[in-house]
């Protein structure tokens, strides 16, 4: 099966739109295609996996291109995989205004490693690497302010990762003593309760069941 074939839809003929798309692929498949892992055309989206030290020079590429000319950054987002080595994949959404066509760029990061800003080549970039930064962890070389940006001040920990626990590790409250906000660990506090597992229908009938040996037998027609 050819790369053309695999790009055509049920009716098995390539649409304009398909074809100008995959026009654009093998364009830049034949500059970039040593740095780039997959590339593939998708819900009429070209998407580009690309290696992380070749992430900037490539998005640089598809804004400045005339084929390309990529003029804005959608979004930028996130996604955590947490049984990778590389756990992390960092998407950005590209538009060309003069095509009408979307590019999206896909690069993986492993924990503890950086992703190069493209707040130069995008301003509206900047809050949205903080917001990775921030939900993920993952933070971005060159960034002119990389700090959080959606959780408080203090905040322990990113909460979109998936072995973030759902409770939090401190929770807010305001005190009345001391007439301000606070921050506490998290403290789940329940009654106590004597969990003797016998059956919860003890007592609701007259016939014995299984689990309801505590319970006193009814009478049957008793007052």
């Amino acid at each position: 099966m050819t790369e053309e074939t695999a790009n055509q839809g049920e009716t098995g003929i390539l649409t304009d739109a398909e074809r100008r798309l995959a026009a654009v692929e093998k364009h830049v498949a034949a500059v970039y295609g040593k740095v780039l892992l997959k590339h593939e055309i998708a819900l009429g989206e070209l998407c580009f996996t690309v290696r992380r030290d070749a992430l900037r020079d490539l998005i640089n590429f598809l804004k400045t291109d005339d084929k390309c000319a990529c003029q804005q950054l959608s979004n930028l987002s996130g996604a955590d995989y947490p049984d990778r080595a590389e756990r992390f994949d960092i998407v950005y959404n590209l538009l060309s205004l003069t095509h009408n066509h979307r590019i999206r760029v896909i690069v993986m990061v492993g924990e503890n490693e950086t992703v190069d800003s493209v707040t130069d080549l995008y301003q509206g970039a900047g809050w949205y690497e903080r917001e990775v930064w921030d939900l993920y962890g993952v933070p971005f070389k060159n960034h002119p302010d990389m700090r959080r940006i959606l959780t408080d001040y203090g905040f322990e920990g990113h909460p979109l990762r998936k072995d973030f626990p759902l409770t939090g590790f401190v929770e807010i409250r305001y005190d009345e003593e001391k007439q301000r906000i606070v921050q506490e660990p998290v403290e789940l506090t329940q009654d106590y309760r004597n969990f003797d597992f016998i059956s919860p229908w003890e007592g609701m009938t007259t016939v014995q069941l299984p689990g309801d040996e505590k319970a006193v037998k009814q009478k049957v027609g008793a007052k």
